[in-house]
């Protein structure tokens, strides 16, 4: 051992803090892919075209359950057809871990989802591209550029460099 915190020998068992073996972590078998899903408050939103709902989930043994993982389940439990359709989002592990909580909607079809969910969850969820065009930076440029001529020269210094009036 080394020296405790007495000043004395440790000698491993009787140590309260650091010596202690680290068993109980091995002791889970099967336990990363263990886990309970439940569903509260759930609603049917036909003016949405989705059924939404709290998810609570228990997963002791392992840090947090990925929302892939979660959509199959989901997928099972509610006979979904395409687990795309199935948005989780905002999920919170209470203290201590072990149990997580979230919300989920479940979408009829695609047509809906694409309709009625945020870009960026669509964005999250592969559904929708990103938006190309110039960057932030970039249009600042052009609109200084802009302002510093006058007239007929303004369309110019959009395009290409800026022209100075002599």
């Amino acid at each position: 051992g080394h020296r405790s915190h007495f000043g004395s020998r440790c000698f491993g068992s009787s140590c309260p803090r650091h010596c202690q073996p680290l068993f109980y972590l091995a002791a889970l078998p099967g336990a990363m892919s263990d886990f309970t899903v439940r569903t509260r408050k759930f609603k049917q939103n036909p003016l949405l075209g989705r059924k939404q709902f709290v998810l609570d989930i228990i997963h002791p043994g392992m840090a947090n359950v990925s929302k892939k993982d979660l959509a199959t389940k989901l997928a099972s439990m509610y006979k979904v057809h395409d687990s795309q359709c199935i948005q989780l989002f905002g999920f919170k592990t209470a203290f201590g871990g072990g149990r997580s909580t979230g919300f989920g909607l479940i979408y009829e079809n695609l047509d809906k989802m694409k309709k009625f969910e945020p870009k960026y969850r669509l964005k999250r969820a592969g559904v929708a591209e990103d938006k190309a065009g110039a960057g932030r930076r970039a249009k600042k440029d052009t609109k200084n550029r802009r302002k510093k001529v006058r007239g007929k020269e303004k369309t110019k210094a959009v395009g290409g460099k800026e022209k100075t009036k002599a």
